[in-house]
């Protein structure tokens, strides 16, 4: 089967505090969970029960050694990550304020993944793939970012669909007009893209989705998901819009419920084999966004990002 789907970007460690409500300067001690917007999509469709790989380089570092564990016990395909010898695997502290919500800092001035590069992909890699998935992080000016556009073009002529959630971590970017001008570069690329409330207006120059959504359904994508956090999520088509609310739950930690929710949604996809993304009724559309925002519904109510995402038996359960 054609249906597994392969990641490219970062995965790092995230530091979570252990005790919420603190500015990052305040708190005493942290968690370490393996992370990385991209890795965590990955990780949601593999516990899910989608195979999937993931297409990185790591430090050669303990660091290193601890996101491949992890990401080998979630059943992640982890035979396309390099690891380096000059670059380390990235940090991410993060701060939880009361309501759930965070603030990063971020440790990757020589950042192993951004040293991943277009040799590094395997000819064959997309063979047993039915979609790609890449978020905006590693598109700054690196060898990363080439090794992005190799994937995608390689994605492209075979037929394989292509996911794009920018993701957007201001604080990695000097220059947020290059982030802005980057991202719409790749839109340009993307079947599905996925935007969330707080992103729109820089991306896009609107405020209002439905003003934006022309333009972006204008080049390939065939889906603009757009989600609201606790408000649920949209999916706009050439046909229209289909609608799913929220689910309310008493939030931990944040962290991962975008990755969650993105990943929920593409495992529907790869799971029902759907060929042709203009063929799937408003109905079924609306069973996706709904299991979809569960799952991050749930994901939000444990901390850390891939490890408190569920697996197709828990979210039976």
């Amino acid at each position: 089967m054609k249906n597994k789907l392969c990641g490219i970007g970062e995965a790092l460690i995230d530091f979570i505090p252990e005790v919420k409500g603190q500015r990052l300067k305040d708190v005493p001690s942290f968690t370490r969970v393996a992370g990385g917007a991209p890795a965590n999509v990955v990780g949601a469709v593999t516990k899910l029960g989608i195979p999937s790989k993931f297409l990185t380089k790591l430090g050669d570092d303990p660091f290193g050694d601890y996101i491949v564990e992890v990401l080998d016990q979630a059943g992640i395909d982890t035979s396309n990550i390099e690891r380096d010898q000059e670059g380390e695997t990235a940090l991410a502290f993060v701060s939880l304020a009361a309501d759930g919500n965070r603030d990063f800092k971020f440790y990757r001035k020589n950042s192993a993944d951004l040293r991943y590069n277009v040799e590094d992909i395997p000819t064959d890699v997309l063979d047993d793939c039915g979609m790609i998935h890449f978020c905006s992080v590693d598109l700054v000016e690196s060898p990363m970012k080439q090794a992005h556009k190799k994937l995608i073009d390689m994605a492209i002529a075979q037929n394989v669909k292509v996911s794009f959630d920018p993701n957007l971590r201001f604080s990695l970017w000097d220059d947020l007009d290059q982030l802005k001008e980057t991202v719409n570069e790749f839109l340009d690329y993307a079947d599905i893209i996925k935007i969330s409330d707080e992103e729109l207006e820089f991306i896009t120059g609107y405020t209002d989705i439905k003003d934006a959504v022309p333009g972006l359904l204008s080049k390939r994508a065939k889906y603009v998901v757009y989600t609201k956090g606790k408000d649920g999520a949209e999916v706009y088509t050439k046909d229209g819009v289909v609608e799913a609310s929220g689910y309310t739950v008493d939030v931990r930690d944040t962290t991962g419920a975008g990755d969650s929710f993105i990943g929920a949604f593409l495992y529907c996809l790869l799971r029902d084999e759907v060929e042709d993304l203009n063929s799937v009724s408003k109905e079924t559309l609306h069973s996706y966004l709904d299991f979809a925002n569960a799952y991050a519904a749930n994901t939000t109510t444990k901390e850390g990002a891939l490890a408190a995402m569920a697996d197709a038996q828990e979210v039976e359960a």
